[in-house]
Parts: structure tokens; sequence; C-alpha cells
């Protein structure tokens, strides 16, 4: 029954059937009147179908999106005719947030509106012609204050100035729900790309940002436009000035090239430090690529040093000048442009170079900074994308729910993580909720890095990762999580372990060692319950007692074992005596100037600190278990 169950259901998704669809199994076996465990049955694989056919459908949109950005990136690359660009570009827009309707309106400063330009999905003739002065309506305020607005039923909303010519036209076009976000030159808008249902619809941020990305290639193939009208004019009107006329066109022509190349790397699937060579490559002197955090992620070019912490302080400060601005900001003989998206700053490209930087090399170095930020946030996708399907796997996992452990190991493979392998497990602790996106968002990237899984629960990260040696691992994460957040991050491990079955109960360690952590005040600290000694005796699952002695007592059993000595009987009645040496040598029947020779030998083997109140409650706790295992 269950092989008859997946085959229908597999055959709904193979046909993209839609959700009401998947009753239609339940309701059949109902009415043939099936057991409740065949019932049962059925409502596990329906419930399992959603979740892939969701996981499906949200893959096959990211695919779409991506695929409408790089055939946009195409668009401006061979820009021809604006007109049909922009066009292409709302018709995406449209297309990607699933929406009724979308426009673009450009500025007219002179007149102080905004108009409509291009329009997709329009039935209405008044509304493709409407004007709205700045600061009304819903568009209006976008194009006055430069700030992405939403609302989900526009007529009934108050935050926005309604006109009655505006809102007439709206009804007419019969638009509910709207999302609008600004066309950005600079530090000057000259537009708005908008976005609308006729119902009403909540946008999210991924949509918000998306469309900020389409909107960020309309002001570019507005920008690209209004540089070739410039430079047609000129040929047209400046005939005294050829020269100048064929350098322009030169820097122009360069430009053009040089977003080709940029272009072409994105669609072959390069990476920030190809796009980085490309721009040195054409203005020379060295690149420096930095993150949001002002980390550095590539360089290129003939030098390879890198920027000093007081050129760093500099260069950050500058960065966010650029992004106000839009373009270029000069710092000595550093050039800084800012790499964001929408309203967010993803990163700062730095020329360093003793040659003039020309206008139109300026403008080479910005599109760079535009093509980083689209790569960017494709590898965010991804990477995101990733993490959730490996964080899914590693909570079924850790879960108590019953699934099988062959599939379970063949989902691991998917991801190039093989469950068979020794792995160890890593429970991270740190102290702000507000940190919790960016935890997750390091541990999914660590993962992927290295192999493993990582999932986000609760105030804990807890990552699977290939190896044998929980406690290095522990300290590991710990230094490098605590330095991605900017505070102390505490690590548990447990481990090795080997398939499914195990790793439940070594997460149950792990956290209980990361507890002990805390307890003892080894905040930001990592190891594994072996390294706590007695303290990880007690919390671990094993109760590896031949461990434990091994790391306690070790060398002087192991001395003892080779020399035919009797050091830890000497260690064992010194203890026993209260450290006292004339009783130690009367238990023994031995001198005391013996008793002294065996503990100087002890402190060789041991260390000097073997006395300390620590070390000698772990040492007195190893002698009992050791009588009590003989």
């Amino acid at each position: 029954m269950a092989r008859m169950t997946c085959g229908v259901f597999l055959e709904l998704l193979a046909r993209e059937a839609s959700p009401v669809e998947f009753e239609g199994p339940l309701v059949q076996a109902r009415a043939q009147g099936a057991s409740a465990t065949v019932l049962a049955e059925l409502e596990a694989a329906k419930l399992a179908a959603l979740r892939v056919r969701s996981i499906m459908r949200r893959h096959a949109r990211r695919e779409a999106e991506l695929a409408a950005l790089f055939d946009t990136a195409g668009d401006l690359a061979g820009l021809r005719d604006l007109d049909a660009v922009l066009e292409a570009i709302t018709r995406r827009a449209r297309r990607l947030l699933s929406a009724d309707i979308a426009y673009l309106t450009l500025n007219d400063d002179e007149r102080g509106e905004t108009y409509m330009r291009v329009t997709d999905g329009s039935v209405s003739a008044a509304f493709r012609r409407l004007r709205l002065p700045m600061g009304t309506g819903l568009v209006g305020l976008v194009a006055q204050n430069a700030m992405p607005y939403t609302s989900a039923h526009y007529l009934g909303d108050e935050q926005f100035r309604h006109r009655g010519f505006i809102d007439s036209a709206v009804a007419e076009e019969g638009i509910v729900a709207i999302l609008g976000v600004p066309m950005r030159l600079g530090s000057r808008v000259i537009g708005v790309l908008t976005a609308a249902n006729r119902s009403e619809r909540p946008f999210d941020q991924e949509e918000v940002a998306l469309l900020g990305s389409l909107a960020a290639h309309a002001a570019v193939a507005i920008d690209n436009a209004r540089l070739l009208e410039e430079t047609r004019t000129a040929l047209e009107e400046l005939s005294a000035a050829n020269e100048v006329i064929k350098a322009r066109s030169a820097a122009v022509e360069q430009a053009a090239r040089a977003h080709d190349r940029m272009t072409a790397v994105v669609v072959r699937g390069g990476g920030v430090e190809d796009v980085a060579a490309v721009v040195t490559e054409l203005l020379g002197g060295t690149l420096h690529v930095l993150d949001a955090d002002g980390r550095h992620l590539a360089t290129t070019g003939a030098e390879s040093a890198s920027l000093s912490d007081e050129e760093l302080s500099g260069v950050m400060a500058s960065a966010h000048s650029a992004r106000a601005q839009g373009r270029t900001v000069r710092r000595g003989d550093l050039w800084i442009a800012s790499v964001t998206t929408g309203d967010e700053m993803l990163g700062t490209l730095v020329l360093r170079t003793a040659d003039e930087v020309s206008g139109a090399d300026q403008r080479i170095l910005e599109r760079a900074a535009l093509v980083t930020a689209l790569l960017v946030l494709f590898q965010r996708s991804v990477t995101e994308a990733e993490g959730r399907v490996r964080g899914e796997l590693l909570d079924d996992l850790l879960s108590d729910r019953r699934t099988d452990a062959d599939t379970l190991i063949v989902r691991a493979r998917r991801v190039n993580v093989d469950l068979n392998a020794p792995h160890v497990l890593l429970c991270a602790r740190y102290e702000s909720h507000d940190h919790r996106p960016r935890a997750a968002f390091w541990a999914s990237s660590f993962a992927a890095v290295e192999h493993g899984l990582a999932a986000a629960r609760g105030d804990e990260i807890v990552l699977l990762l290939p190896g044998e040696r929980p406690g290095d691992a522990a300290r590991r994460v710990a230094k490098e999580l605590g330095a991605s957040l900017g505070r102390p991050a505490t690590v548990g491990a447990a481990g090795p372990v080997r398939g499914p079955s195990e790793i439940a109960a070594a997460h149950l360690e792990a956290r209980r060692c990361a507890d002990a952590l805390l307890a003892l005040g080894r905040r930001g600290d990592g190891a594994g319950a072996s390294e706590l000694g007695f303290v990880g005796l007690l919390i671990g699952d094993a109760r590896d007692v031949p461990g434990f002695l091994g790391g306690t007592l070790g060398p002087v059993l192991d001395y003892d074992e080779r020399r035919g000595t009797a050091l830890v009987q000497t260690l064992d009645a010194y203890f026993g005596t209260g450290g006292s040496l004339s009783r130690t040598a009367e238990r023994l029947h031995i001198h005391v100037n013996t008793v002294s020779q065996r503990l100087d030998r002890i402190s060789r083997l041991l260390g000097d600190d073997w006395q300390s109140p620590e070390r000698a409650l772990e040492l007195q706790l190893a002698l009992r278990l050791h009588r009590l295992s003989r």
C-alpha cells in the first residue's frame, strides 16, 4: 500500500497538481472504507509530497529570478533601444513578483511630477496617462523620499496623501496592493519602478530587494542611453572638438566593453575575483574587494599589500559617502565605490592607483560595484537555498521522528555529506537573539564549505562536521563564530559518531558540554566532553572511565607498567595521609627519602601543578576509579 501511495503522490508532483488535488487519494480511501492505518499513511505521504511541492516551487521561483536578472544584464550589455529595455524590465518585474500590473515612472523635476513611462498589464487609459505630483500617492512619495513603500490596501491606507484624480485612476485600474522602489542615479531619484495587484497582498523583503535590483538595472539603462545621446549630440554639434569627442567615444566604448566583459563573467558563473581582475586589467592599479564589515574578500593587481588599519578606517567612512552619492569617492590615491542593493550595503571596491581616474573610468568602477552586488546576491540566494536543505536534513537527524536511515543517508549524499564517515556534533551558544540571522548564515556557509550540516535551533547553532577530534572542532568554531558575531560563542562537542542513529544522542551530550563550559565560567571557549576531566565524565553518555584514567593518570600508569615501580600506590598513599611524607613512608614501609624521590618522578610525569586543588581533585577521583576498576 505504501508503494501505491508514493506512486499516486509522485504522479501528482510530476504533473504539478494544485494543493487541493493532493486530498484526492485520501477522499477516495475514505470512500472505500480504508483502515485508520492506511489513512494515516496516506496523510503522512500527502504532507511529505506537499513539502516537496513547496520546495520545488521555491527553487523554480529562485531560478526564474536569477534568469531574469541575467537576461536584464544581457539587455544592458547590448543596449540599443531604451524603450525595449525598460519594457523588458517592467515585464520581468510583473512576472517575477506574480503581479497583476507593473509600471515605471520618470521624474519631471521642472514640473515637480513623476509620470508614467512604461506599463505592463494596465487596462485603463487614464491610468497610463497619470502624472503624480511629488509627495502625493505612493509613487509620488517614493519619488520624493527615495525610499521603498508598500501598501496592502492602497485606497484605504492613510500613510499616503491622496488626491481625487489619482485615486480615481487607481480605482479604474482596479489596483489594491502596491509596492514601489526608487530608481536612483547617484543621490538623485530619476523615477519609480512599481508592482501592483488587484487584490490585497503583502510584499515581503525578498520581493522588495528583487524589485530594487531591477530598478537599479533600469537606472543603468537610462544612464547608458543618456551617455550615448550625449555622445551623438557632441559628434553632431562640436565638430571643432573632434579629438575630445573621440576621447569620450573611446571612453564610452571602453565602459561598454567593460560592462560586456563583466556581464560575461556573471553568465559563465564567475566570482567576485573575476570581476576585480577585469577592473585592474582595464584601469591598472590594485583593487581590494571588502565585505560590508570591511573584511578583505579579494585583491587583484600588481601589488599585493593590504590596506593599513588607518586606511581601512578612512575607506569605510568614505564608503558611506559613496553610497549616499551613488558615485565614486576619492581619498588620496584610493578610489572608493560602494557595493549596494536597495537599502543594504554589501561591500566596497577600493582601487589604489597613482594615476588620475577619469569620469568614464569611474563609471567602470561603479558598474563593477553593481555587478559585484549582483554576484553577492546570487551567492547569498544559493547559500540560503542550500542552507535550508542542509538545515532540514539535520533537523530530521536530531528529531525523534522515525525516519528510514537509508533515506537520510541518500539525502545527505545529495549535499556531499557522507553520514557513514566519522563526524563530530557541535552545539554553539551565543548571547543575543539579535545575532541569530547572522549566526545562522555563518553556520550555513561554514557547513557548506566543510561538507557538513548546520541548523539554527532556538538559542543555539548545531553543526555536524566531518572529523574525529571534537575538541579541536569546537575551539575552531568558537573562535570563528565569535569573530563573525563580534561577541563570544561557547561551543560544546561530542563524537565522533557514525551513521544517523548516533547523532541525536551526540547532540544531547554536546548541549550538556556547552552548559558545563558556561557553568565553569569558560564563556567563549570550546571543548569536548573528554577534555573536561571528571566533569566530562559526568556529562558524557559513554561514561568513558578508561579515557578519563588515561587523560589524568596515564603517564604514571604507563611508567609503573614499563618499570615495575609503585608510583600509583605511592600517590594513593600520599593523598590518603593528607600529604604527609612521614605517614606515607610508614604506610608503605619505605624511607621518607624514597617517598620524596617518587613524588619528584610523579611531578616530572604529570607536571609541577599536580598538587593544585583542581588537579589534585581529579587525581584522587582517578585513583578511586582505578582501584574500583581493578
